[in-house]
């Protein structure tokens, strides 16, 4: 007894696979629900950003875009207008019109028409009581330029607008998602931007 005793004892040391069996053995009660409890709640996984489901959906009406080019005419581009949200009046828009410019036509767009807004801050109260501020731009659909870019969007005249972050059209995730989908499923366009989506500040 003595012998064969000692042998497990060399055994379960040598083999940690082993020793691991011989202690089930002897798991009872709470001992015994922890690995199951393991196995019913992993880890929380990350989850995906706000920002990647924009870029999603942003990337899924110009891929519908894409499509429906080719099924009706395969050979015309896809037409987009501009549109730029300069600081101030003073602000000149050209700079963003050459890198709009380029980018469409590394991508294959026939750019057409050229609209700009200036950003007019609203300062609002975000804590009630607090009495502090901040700016808000005005949301898209209250600039006229924007307003034009929609009007020729639903026209017809254009299959999507490229512009050069998605700030030029609102850093709200809520506003900002309601733009793309707006202009997707009401009149099948697309939104291109030069700078991709980044996940948004803390606020």
């Amino acid at each position: 007894m003595k012998t064969s005793r000692s042998l497990d004892d060399m055994i379960a040391v040598s083999s940690p696979r082993i020793s691991l069996m011989q202690g089930s053995r002897d798991w009872t009660g709470a001992d015994a629900a922890r690995p199951q409890e393991w196995h019913r709640n992993p880890a929380p996984l990350e989850r995906p950003s706000r920002s990647g489901q924009l870029v999603r959906l942003r990337q899924q009406f110009r891929r519908e875009a894409t499509e429906r080019r080719n099924r009706r005419s395969g050979d015309r581009c896809l037409r987009v207008l501009a549109y730029s949200l300069v600081p101030s009046r003073s602000a000149s828009p050209d700079e963003d019109w050459n890198t709009l410019q380029t980018e469409a036509e590394q991508h294959g767009y026939a750019m057409g028409a050229r609209f700009h807004d200036v950003a007019v801050p609203v300062t609002t109260t975000y804590l009630p009581g607090s009495g502090a501020g901040r700016g808000v731009y005005t949301p898209p659909w209250k600039r006229p330029g924007w307003g034009e870019v929609e009007r020729l969007i639903r026209g017809g005249f254009a299959d999507g607008v490229i512009v050069l972050d998605r700030h030029n059209i609102s850093s709200d995730d809520d506003e900002y998602r309601a733009v793309i989908k707006g202009l997707g499923e009401r009149y099948q366009a697309f939104i291109h931007l030069v700078i991709p989506e980044e996940p948004s500040g803390a606020t």
